[in-house]
């Protein structure tokens, strides 16, 4: 029987193909292409006209936005002093070596931007195996264990823990994740365990939410209690309660409003006395594209607000107005704040 796919199977098809696109030509333009590569470059193209296509459009954008970065270098000082920091220093050959000389020099902002995280056209290699994934300015809602609710954020991958075929657990790959269990759960369920890093949270009954990015993990406990268990020691957390906790050490104990934290699943960004080179770091894991802060006099200036997610690009229009900030919009949804 013929089975025709749904409009969202086929979007999300393509965008799927077009990540893969980003990732080859990534590979192809690191100046260290192996016969290997090539081969399975090849094999990748041929098997889809998808794929075909969806390179071609990558290709086309990569090289339409080079003139516009070559022009921002000419015209922008800022800019163009960023780039010269980039490209001085005892690591140029290696960061040439990651750009590649097909990219050339005028693109070398563009390279930073677009193929670096936050940016996450690229998996890390643990990511590649998650069972749950989310893209950018993306959510999703899970029930795993029978009756566990799990929310994924914005750029979240996971993977199931599961003993003698049964889910008792999930690996936090990055990202963030929102754990809410029953009030009454079936009698002699284990604990449910959220591994991130090299800690673990666990918990019964409640709700509580990890974090996990740039090798930092913030467990943050909503309702009920959550016991965090690392190699330095160990907390047990109660509602209003968080720790925050890295490879070497584990926090004490602090207190946070649960409603300012949990506000992301509300469609919210909550930042109270932040950096502002931290508030553009948030935006970018919501917002499609990269938004770059070149302006670096005002990056430890503090931002205090409640932005919504689906209207990111005002809450940066604030910001550019608040801080007196101009703005240059290029292909790919590159903003550069100078």
């Amino acid at each position: 029987m013929n089975m025709q796919k749904s409009p969202d199977d086929r979007d999300a098809a393509s965008d799927l193909s077009r990540r893969q696109a980003r990732v080859w030509l990534r590979t192809l333009s690191s100046g260290d292409v192996k016969p290997w590569d090539a081969e399975a470059f090849k094999r990748w193209l041929d098997a889809s006209p998808a794929h075909k296509e969806a390179f071609r459009e990558v290709k086309a954008r990569w090289t339409a936005l080079k003139p516009a970065v070559g022009e921002m270098l000419r015209t922008n000082p800022q800019a163009a002093e960023f780039h010269a920091r980039t490209l001085e220093g005892p690591g140029l050959m290696k960061r040439r070596a990651f750009l590649g000389a097909t990219l050339g020099t005028a693109a070398a902002v563009a390279g930073v931007a677009v193929f670096q995280p936050p940016a996450r056209l690229l998996y890390s290699p643990g990511e590649w195996r998650a069972d749950f994934r989310t893209a950018v300015g993306e959510q999703q809602a899970l029930t795993l264990a029978g009756s566990v609710g799990i929310t994924l954020n914005t750029q979240t991958s996971i993977r199931r823990q599961v003993v003698d075929g049964n889910t008792v657990g999930i690996d936090l790959l990055a990202g963030e994740a929102a754990v809410d269990m029953p009030p009454a759960r079936r009698a002699g369920s284990p604990a449910f365990s959220v591994v991130a890093g090299v800690g673990r949270s666990l918990a019964e009954a409640g709700r509580f939410e990890v974090r996990h990015l740039a090798g930092k993990v913030c467990v943050t406990c909503i309702e009920g209690s959550v016991r965090v268990e690392h190699p330095a020691g160990a907390h047990a957390l109660g509602a209003g309660q968080q720790a925050v906790y890295d490879a070497a050490a584990l926090s004490g104990i602090g207190r946070v409003d649960v409603a300012d934290a949990a506000a992301w699943r509300r469609g919210e960004l909550v930042f109270s006395n932040t950096r502002l080179a931290e508030v553009i770091d948030e935006i970018n894991r919501y917002r499609a594209g990269r938004v770059v802060l070149m302006n670096t006099r005002v990056q430890d200036n503090r931002v205090s607000g409640r932005f919504v997610i689906k209207a990111l690009d005002s809450a940066l229009a604030q910001l550019q107005h608040n801080f007196d900030l101009s703005a240059r919009t290029l292909p790919g949804g590159l903003l550069i704040l100078a």
